[in-house]
């Protein structure tokens, strides 16, 4: 039986809004791979949200997914390189949560978003009401950045930007990270056994000092890009967590209580 708790002690209510942000690293499993077993571990915990959250999913992986069919990584120009490799990979990832949602009853439609989509009110308006109208149908959009126009998160954030600017604009009343660490540490847990986690974080500028980031060959996101989303969660008033995604029944756990996280309170 699952008991749907924001944090101990605090009941959520009916349908909040819930935006998840799924990274390459989590998607793939640590391997270079997109994870059919992760895509299945996220949709049977979105089985048991679903009467209770509207769910909107920010999913890297384009380009992950792509390298399973081709490499243009050699090719001279990096950023042309890898915004072709997103627009091969883009309709696969898509399809994979397709089929895989699918098997389950869960409806996905997906939503490319550029961040000038945020900077127009004409375009932050029809965004806004596109995925209202999305969740009011149940269906579960699926946001990544349209690479193919535009290429600050496949260079720089790996989508952790752009998932604190869709809560922002739907009024979501939190943001999951999903990453590959239990979340901020007083130091570097790869090289210090003795680091700490912080569990609660009241405002983001306290904690750059601790922040060192590790190399991933997949993800280009990393917990600067974290710290400048809790930055903009903070901003729209929204609470966000930084939750380790390599664990099964990782957004159950964290609502539950049962697993350490970095919550970003407001």
């Amino acid at each position: 039986m699952v008991c749907f708790w924001k944090w101990p002690n605090k009941k959520i209510k009916d349908e909040e809004k819930l935006v998840v942000k799924i990274g390459t690293s989590t998607l793939t499993a640590g391997t270079n791979r997109v994870s059919h077993a992760k895509i299945e571990d996220l949709a049977r915990q979105l089985l048991k949200l679903r009467d209770h959250y509207d769910v909107v999913i920010v999913s890297s992986g384009a380009i992950a997914c792509a390298r399973q069919y081709v490499d243009l990584s050699g090719h001279t120009n990096y950023a042309d390189s890898k915004q072709a490799m997103a627009a091969i990979g883009q309709p696969k990832l898509m399809k994979l949560y397709d089929d895989i949602f699918e098997s389950f009853g869960l409806h996905v439609a997906q939503c490319l978003l550029t961040y000038r989509d945020f900077e127009d009110i004409t375009a932050r308006e029809n965004t806004r009401n596109t995925i209202a109208k999305l969740l009011e149908h149940k269906y579960i959009p699926i946001i990544n950045e349209n690479d193919t126009v535009a290429i600050e998160e496949i260079l720089l954030g790996d989508n952790d930007k752009l998932s604190a600017l869709v809560a922002g604009i739907i009024d979501a009343d939190f943001l999951i990270i999903a990453s590959d660490i239990d979340g901020l540490y007083d130091d570097n847990p790869h090289v210090n056994p003795n680091a700490k986690l912080i569990t609660e974080v009241r405002d983001p500028a306290e904690i750059k000092q601790y922040v060192q980031e590790k190399i991933s060959g997949l993800g280009t996101g990393g917990m600067t890009t974290k710290i400048h989303a809790a930055e903009i969660c903070r901003h729209h008033q929204i609470e966000m967590w930084i939750v380790n995604g390599t664990e099964i029944n990782f957004i159950l756990q964290a609502l539950e209580g049962k697993m350490r996280f970095t919550k970003f309170s407001v």
